[in-house]
């Protein structure tokens, strides 16, 4: 089984992003095949663990797919890896509100039988650390916290306080970091921004990540971690297996997958169930391709950032009234977040692709957080009445207009409906992870012509 380690943190903002990143370029650059994980919905540092190590960053979330999927999913996405490093998310215990530890990085970590090394933020405290380390490390005796690296030290003289304190809570120092906000990747308004839209900034970030890594962090030490940890049970999840793949007997349908610096959010296992399920996948960017890939069949938008790039969106014409003409075809079109923005008649008073009688714009209040849903209506996704979690996370609010139906009907937190089915269309603000529901990936394949 490869050898894995869960990078975690008390709290946001302690630093797990720039630890694991680091790590993962600093032992993808010695030789090792390392395998990215992060918990949880996050897009966005996956695609900077990608860039660390060659490899597509894979998210576990066992909210979206359920608990008994996160060591298959993970025992697909590394294996032939030497090592797999998982991001944390939030504080180590912060879970699905309310449902105790589920989707949390604890829960993650003791269903991957994995060692956790706990980032901390010193920058405000010396002794206290190790009350701090001993309370995490304390709280759930099934969760081995079996080490701490130290972020944010300010000198030497600091260090060895926090050194010194840690000697007493029997949890051993992986690493000392000093503060360096020059290698620290630029925010918005949904956390940073993706590697797409700064990519030769965020190759020389990632680059001095992993230099401050090597150069405060015991690598030796961490990987003999890492190889501590004992085999998972249990097979590796397998895409074609999971949709049931009926083989080649009908012609591969082309379905395009939306890419470049506005849609960045996607998940792995997305693409590879298409792929299982009989499709020929092509990526195309909204931003630069005047036309869809020959022969499509079929079409895929996912999350991004369209509100940054909605008039350059908005001037590529000639691609708008492609997807417009597509999805009026009755060809299979299934959008999420910033997909269904691309769809609707308006995005911030610049014109979209017109399929949706719905306006959208920029709003102050922040969407976000995991949902439990019912499909609504029949779709191109999914038959009334299937169950799925998912999860939603944007600043924009839709102004629909008559007509469409809806697409899923939300039970958690509130009850209420969202979304859009129109003909073969299915737009809605719900992430969802196909892995959970196979069924869909087939189904969508299944109504696309070859």
């Amino acid at each position: 089984m490869v050898a894995r380690l869960v990078v975690a943190a008390p709290s946001s903002g302690s630093g797990k992003t720039t630890v694991a990143t680091g790590l993962m370029a600093a032992f993808s650059a010695a030789g090792l095949a390392v395998s990215p994980h992060k918990v949880g919905p996050d897009y966005i540092d996956p695609g900077y663990h990608a860039l660390a190590t060659g490899r597509p960053g894979r998210n576990l979330d066992a909210y979206l797919c359920g608990p008994d999927l996160v060591a298959p999913l993970f025992a697909h996405g590394a294996a032939g890896c030497d090592l797999a490093v998982v991001e944390g998310v939030m504080g180590m215990y912060d879970g699905a509100a309310g449902q105790g530890e589920l989707a949390s990085t604890a829960h993650v970590a003791k269903l991957l039988r994995a060692p956790v090394v706990l980032v901390v933020d010193a920058s405000s405290q010396s002794r206290s650390v190790a009350a701090l380390v001993h309370g995490f490390a304390s709280w759930d005796p099934e969760v081995r916290v079996a080490g701490v690296v130290l972020n944010k030290v300010g000198s030497d003289r600091h260090e060895a306080l926090l050194r010194e304190a840690l000697d007493e809570s029997g949890v051993p120092v992986f690493g000392a970091l000093r503060r360096a906000a020059q290698v620290q990747a630029p925010s918005r308004h949904l956390g940073l921004v993706p590697v797409a839209e700064r990519r030769a900034e965020a190759v020389e970030s990632v680059a001095a990540l992993a230099a401050r890594v090597r150069e405060g962090c015991d690598l030796e030490g961490l990987l003999a971690l890492a190889r501590s940890a004992p085999s998972l049970p249990g097979d590796a999840w397998d895409p074609a297996a999971a949709v049931a793949s009926p083989g080649s007997a009908r012609p591969r349908p082309r379905v395009a997958i939306a890419s470049g610096a506005a849609f960045t959010f996607s998940y792995a296992e997305h693409a590879e169930l298409l792929t299982a399920a009989g499709a020929e996948v092509v990526p195309f960017d909204p931003l630069h391709d005047e036309q869809l890939p020959d022969g499509t069949g079929g079409l895929v938008i996912g999350g991004g950032f369209p509100e940054v790039y909605a008039p350059e969106l908005s001037a590529n014409e000639t691609l708008r009234k492609a997807v417009a003409d597509l999805a009026l075809s009755g060809a299979p079109v299934a959008a999420e977040c910033a997909g269904l923005l691309y769809l609707s008649r308006e995005l911030d008073g610049k014109p979209m692709c017109g399929v949706l009688d719905a306006g959208a714009r920029m709003s102050e209040r922040l969407t976000l957080g995991y949902r439990e849903a019912v499909a609504v209506s029949d779709s191109v996704l999914a038959p009334a009445g299937t169950r799925m979690r998912g999860h939603e996370f944007h600043r924009t609010v839709m102004e629909p207009g008559a007509g469409p139906a809806p697409a899923w009907g939300l039970h958690r937190p509130e009850r209420r409906v969202e979304g859009f089915v129109q003909r073969n269309v299915h737009a809605s603000y719900l992430h969802t992870h196909w892995a959970a529901e196979p069924g869909v990936a087939r189904r969508f394949v299944e109504g696309c012509a070859p």
